[in-house]
């Protein structure tokens, strides 16, 4: 076992409840952290709708449902600390009832960035971070809150990107009634074409046009997203051609994960699912906004597969549909 500041760390906590994409990035200093402690156990604090991203990656050992906790009572948080034997908790998105909850346990090591005043007083390894402001990205910033766990060294991009190859993987088994969808003799482009609000979005109308324009005796789209966002396509639809499947607002998140897997190919701003897409290994394409704190420096897919287009606005309109067909045809190759 690691033995830090003269502590011995048997079981560390990630805390992160935050969305699927943060969440997926996030997954890359699990697998770092197990590569250098293999003894040690990892868990891992989230969400129910993000649990099954949590669970796809092999380096995490147990899961912790945050929406179990939050009802409850510091104190009774802090029972369940101690019951678990945590003995360093990260907190990488900042949630005081949590800090505080970890102090009250006796957590050996508390880990929070000084940018949030309630670290000051529950955390007793503080990291100097400012998200928004930093030039790394967001899974180097997530492994750079380790330092005090041992991490001397922060691993490249192209490194990150290839931890989740043989690391990630879906436990559901996907339907039938989707699996049957997908086909050996064309490849399968997932389009998401929304962000839930999340990030910028690309014009419908360039959507429309790069599916128009795709030789689709070469290529099977489907559409996804949210039951909202199929609402909105109902008027979106009918100007594609029939041959391509909506799938929107038809599969839960643990089917849409697994669908992800077995795709070929993934176009989306943004969003969660771009970034498990490239999590999951599959020709990844996102399209970003120069802006700072929202842009591909700190939010570009990672993946052995991923790759991205960077407006030169707060918006995506300078990404020209011919660009993204360029790179899509190209996935072909």
């Amino acid at each position: 076992m690691p033995i830090i500041d003269n502590k011995e760390i048997k079981h560390v906590l990630i805390s992160r409840i935050d969305a699927i994409g943060d969440v997926v990035l996030q997954l890359p200093t699990c697998i770092y952290l197990k590569q250098l402690y293999p003894d040690v156990i990892i868990s891992f604090l989230g969400r129910s709708y993000t649990q099954p991203i949590i669970e796809a990656c092999k380096a995490v050992d147990n899961f912790m449902n945050y929406d179990d906790l939050k009802p409850l009572s510091k104190k009774e948080i802090a029972a369940l600390f101690k019951e678990k034997n945590i003995d360093a908790i990260v907190h990488e998105f900042p949630k005081s009832q949590i800090a505080e909850a970890a102090k009250k346990a006796g957590i050996k090591i508390r880990i929070g960035a000084t940018s949030k005043i309630h670290h000051l007083f529950n955390c007793n390894k503080l990291i100097r971070l400012n998200r928004a402001e930093s030039n790394l990205h967001e899974a180097q910033q997530d492994i750079y809150m380790c330092g005090p766990l041992g991490v001397t060294h922060i691993p490249t991009i192209g490194t990150i990107a290839r931890y989740y190859k043989d690391n990630f993987k879906p436990l559901v088994e996907l339907p039938a009634q989707f699996k049957n969808l997908l086909t050996d003799d064309k490849f399968n482009l997932i389009v998401h074409s929304k962000s839930g609000g999340n990030g910028r979005e690309w014009d419908m109308d360039n959507f429309t046009a790069l599916i128009n324009g795709l030789p689709l005796d070469k290529f099977r789209v489907f559409i996804t997203g949210s039951f909202k966002e199929h609402q909105l396509f109902k008027t979106w639809i009918p100007q594609l051609p029939p041959s391509v499947i909506d799938l929107s607002g038809k599969m839960d998140l643990d089917e849409f994960i697994a669908f992800i897997y077995h795709a070929d190919g993934l176009l989306a701003s943004g969003t969660g699912p771009l970034h498990v897409a490239a999590a999951s290994g599959i020709y990844t394409l996102g399209l970003f906004p120069v802006s700072k704190s929202i842009n591909a420096t700190r939010w570009a897919p990672l993946g052995i597969r991923a790759e991205h287009l960077e407006s030169d606005s707060d918006d995506l309109s300078s990404i020209s549909v011919d660009m993204v067909k360029e790179k899509i045809e190209g996935w072909l190759q």
